[in-house]
């Protein structure tokens, strides 16, 4: 179901930071134009940490209303609070999406054994296929391959967005789980790395910027294409890095804005993106003909 280029959408937003409805409508529109392959709405790359509940999930809805099952929609619904997380859950599946992704907890620093009874207890009580993301470098914590592979056995958990960019990782999980356990990178610079070693797509924050690249490079890796897809992508990375030069999603924010949907504005304690990088973002934006 979740395969090749996948977005973090980032969430338009008006100077004043109140979300642009408009904006987010043409976004996904013309993700679908440029064959972006499914959507991944309030993740990180969307601001979940800044938008209330009720905003949260309006733009999930408003994602899902727009997209009209086209391509899937995955709902970005974890939490550190496991309550918290199963309420979002819940209510993405009556929204209608097709997926759920359950980032570890942060800050409260689990153990492996509390990872997996949080991601059980959800699993068991919500009937929609989840996805677990491992991202360790913003979480301070890290599921590890072998609570992913016990995982990977429970109903409705049915793949791992696995963000340390680390291949061994990847090779790890692949041996330990089923052939239809979906694997996903959560790393732009390693993404078609991790496909050609055996992974199913990218959850990409470069994607915000380079649809219809992304895609193409995707379904290059998928179809055993290599050169193809390395030659693309190694044109890419100036984008990849570059989308990094401060914490996502502030650089992707401008860079979106920049293609005309919605300001750069962001809520605190997020800030705009630094004008003494945004020229090198643009020039690499440029240089792939984005802008």
């Amino acid at each position: 179901m979740f395969r090749g280029s996948l977005v973090a959408l980032v969430t338009p937003m008006k100077a004043d930071t109140s979300l642009d409805w408009d904006a987010l409508d043409k976004l996904v529109e013309w993700h679908l134009e440029q064959g972006t392959h499914g959507i991944v709405a309030m993740g990180t790359t969307g601001e979940s940490a800044t938008l209330d509940r009720d905003e949260h999930l309006a733009v999930i809805r408003r994602v899902i209303d727009i997209v009209n099952a086209r391509v899937p929609v995955i709902a970005g619904t974890g939490a550190n609070s496991t309550s918290e997380a199963l309420d979002l859950t819940a209510a993405a599946k009556n929204a209608g999406a097709d997926g759920a992704l359950l980032v570890t907890p942060y800050y409260n620093k689990p153990t492996q054994e509390g990872l997996f009874l949080h991601h059980q207890y959800i699993a068991e009580r919500v009937a929609l296929p989840q996805l677990l993301y491992n991202v360790p470098g913003r979480t301070a914590c890290d599921m590890l391959p072998e609570t992913i592979s016990r995982l990977a056995k429970l109903d409705n958990i049915v793949g791992v967005k696995e963000a340390t960019g680390d291949l061994e990782r990847l090779a790890q999980i692949k041996a330990s789980v089923g052939d239809d356990f979906c694997l996903l990178s959560g790393d732009d610079e390693t993404g078609l790395d991790f496909i050609l070693a055996g992974g199913d797509g990218v959850i990409s924050v470069s994607t915000n910027v380079a649809p219809a690249l992304m895609s193409r490079i995707c379904e290059l890796a998928l179809a055993g294409k290599a050169e193809e897809a390395k030659a693309l992508d190694l044109k890419l990375q100036s984008v990849h890095k570059n989308l990094f030069l401060e914490s996502n999603p502030m650089p992707v924010k401008w860079a979106v804005s920049q293609l005309g949907f919605g300001s750069d504005a962001l809520r605190l304690p997020l800030t705009t993106f630094s004008a003494e990088y945004q020229p090198v973002l643009r020039a690499a934006m440029q240089e792939n003909g984005l802008i």
